[in-house]
């Protein structure tokens, strides 16, 4: 049984090693279905106080994928253009990346992440009831974990983008003001002729304690 259980979680930290973010996609649609069983993994998230501060938001119309990458490369622009600091575009040159998001219009879906701060109790129409969210940022981080996990083994290729500020999204998606937009996940096929940057991963030894 040890020996078993030892097999299973090395072959599952070898499938995920093998993860890569990725910055070219095909266009190749995927099914809704896919994706929507990956969110609904997402969903078995712990949270705090079982709250389930989330909400997520599918993106395969072509018309609003573009808008929403004019909207981030504005931002992204600022970004780069001044608004980061010289230390930060430094740990960012060995990646490669810029101001140009073309991947967030290419792949075939997008998926926006929204961090509940607070719950509203509708029951009452009149006067909304406000319930405190405990561990918001905490919650909604291990959910999006197991998004990107269900991504990966479902045969997808992923890549997190996170524009600040990203106030547009709550606006382009409607999303009401007790959530903040939290993550835009890209995914799809990768493109084959795509190399990812070369990166190492730090030994066990350095990331890890046993005591």
């Amino acid at each position: 049984m040890r020996q078993g259980q030892i097999d299973k979680a090395n072959t599952f930290a070898r499938t995920m090693h093998e993860r890569r973010s990725v910055r070219s996609f095909l266009p190749n649609p995927i099914h809704v279905d896919v994706l929507k069983a990956c969110v609904n993994a997402a969903l078995s998230s712990p949270s705090g106080a079982n709250q389930q501060p989330w909400h997520y938001v599918i993106i395969q119309d072509p018309s609003l994928k573009a808008t929403i990458r004019a909207a981030a490369e504005e931002e992204e622009k600022a970004f780069y253009g001044g608004r980061a600091p010289a230390a930060w575009l430094d740990s960012l040159k060995p990646l490669g990346t810029n101001a140009e998001k073309p991947y967030l219009e290419i792949a075939p879906a997008l998926i926006a992440v929204f961090a509940a701060n607070y719950g509203v109790d509708q029951s009452n129409k009149e006067e909304p009831l406000k319930t405190k969210h405990y561990y918001v940022q905490e919650s909604v981080g291990i959910s999006v974990g197991m998004l990107l996990t269900a991504l990966h083994l479902a045969g997808l290729a992923s890549l997190t983008h996170t524009p600040s500020p990203m106030g547009f999204l709550s606006s382009l998606l409607n999303r009401p003001p007790n959530e903040r937009a939290y993550m835009l996940i890209a995914t799809g096929y990768p493109d084959p002729s795509y190399v990812p940057p070369a990166i190492t991963r730090r030994p066990f030894e350095e990331s890890v304690t046993i005591r």
